[in-house]
């Protein structure tokens, strides 16, 4: 029996080590990757797998049109197609890549929303009795997809579609429209913006028993748009207007409110993304010179400019431009920027090297209390530091990560 073990703890350790090689992230080191386009002038990523090897977002063809895509390190840049016609376009992806939202044309060249996977394509999720529908965000598990439709009066309206109960309208906050962005790693909290009374529009946060709750503004603003929300709903990420009318990136929570996260050097900001702990925001912000440049922000560090700490991967002439994803550990960013070995702007993925595989508190070392803190959560549900894998459970291949990289950093 102790043979057996020892034998069957070695084919799973020999799987997981093949599992990781296979990974675009392998390497430790800080690594950016171009990922070029599908023949024409251009990409831009807009997410990002949860461990960093699956990136989607749109990219132009050889003839000029612009289509969804999918990408991995061993298998490049896939075009996903339509839903019959001519153009597509890749916003978001399940926690482990295997399952894509978007819009599409149809063969009637109306705009739809779609959920891809390998095995069904592309499915067309309909819309409220309108036109058209565009789906911006999925679930850790692919299962809840958020987006906008029209409805039978012509109105846009937040959605929450799952295959169970299909879409289901999401309301405003008083007035005609609303749009969803983001859901949380349950599927059970959604962001997005709408329409209030006096004709503004509002952040808001959506659940099924507090149904939509209005964020509020900067202070003097009027307008404000979240993009992205943590694991847990807790914190939401987006824009707003200051009281100067400036876009600023705003990171709001319960009990902070909506804090202005500032620039870098310029006048404006956004905000796209978060890390699952909501500890690390991504966007773009002017600098001094008022182009908009790809920034990185967190309590301790405030904003700081992707492309000056990264500085040694970019070539001269590139630039990262936007961050509009974040993998949930905080390691992987993707966006758009210029390349200038190609001289065209192409969509990125960054490898920041932290945390370290299996680094659960973020320390920086891959040590006892890593481990021990995966052990006492084990068998526990997922979707936070401890579930490394971002599965959705605390099992063996989270165990399985902080051995293998045990010793790392320290």
């Amino acid at each position: 029996m102790k043979h057996w073990a020892h034998n069957g703890l070695k084919a799973l350790t020999s799987a997981w080590v093949l599992a990781w090689m296979a990974t675009a992230g392998w390497s430790q080191q800080p690594s950016l990757t171009w990922l070029g386009t599908l023949g024409g002038g251009g990409s831009a990523a807009y997410g990002v797998s949860a461990d960093g090897s699956v990136v989607v977002g749109v990219a132009s063809n050889a003839a000029g049109q612009r289509r969804a895509f999918r990408w991995t390190a061993l298998g490049g840049m896939q075009d996903l197609g339509t839903l019959g016609g001519y153009w597509s376009e890749a916003y978001g992806v399940s926690a482990d890549g295997a399952v894509v939202v978007g819009w599409s044309y149809n063969a009637e060249w109306y705009g739809r929303a779609f959920r891809w996977t390998a095995s069904g394509g592309m499915q067309d999720l309909g819309t409220l009795g309108g036109c058209c529908s565009s789906a911006l965000g999925v679930s850790a598990d692919g299962a809840v997809v958020v987006g906008w439709a029209l409805n039978a009066e012509g109105q846009g309206r937040a959605f929450r579609w799952t295959a169970s109960g299909g879409m289901q309208d999401l309301g405003t906050l008083g007035g005609n429209w609303s749009e969803a962005y983001a859901v949380s790693a349950d599927g059970a909290v959604v962001v997005g913006v709408a329409e209030n009374a006096a004709g503004q529009g509002r952040a808001f946060r959506w659940t099924a028993s507090g149904g939509m709750q209005d964020l509020g503004t900067l202070p003097g603003g009027n307008e404000s748009y979240p993009y992205g929300v943590s694991a847990d709903g807790a914190v939401v990420v987006g824009w707003a207007r200051n009281a100067e009318g400036r876009w600023r990136a705003f990171r709001w929570t319960a009990a902070s409110g909506m804090q202005d996260l500032g620039t870098l050097g310029g006048r404006e900001s956004e905000a796209y993304g978060v890390s699952a702990d909501g500890t690390v925001v991504v966007g773009w912000a002017h600098n001094a010179q008022l182009d908009p440049r790809a920034f990185r922000w967190t309590a301790s560090g405030g904003m700081e400019a992707l492309n000056t700490t990264y500085a040694r991967l970019l070539t001269l002439g590139s630039y990262l431009g936007r961050a509009t994803a974040i993998s949930p550990d905080g390691r992987y960013i993707v966006g758009y920027g210029r390349n200038a070995a190609t001289w065209r702007g192409e969509a990125f993925l960054l490898n920041t090297g932290f945390p370290r595989r299996g680094d659960v508190d973020r320390n920086g070392c891959v040590d006892d209390a890593d481990l021990l803190q995966v052990l006492f959560a084990f068998g526990g549900r997922g979707y936070r530091n401890e579930d490394l894998n971002w599965d959705g459970v605390i099992d063996d291949a989270d165990l399985l990560t902080v051995l293998f990289n045990f010793g790392s950093g320290c």
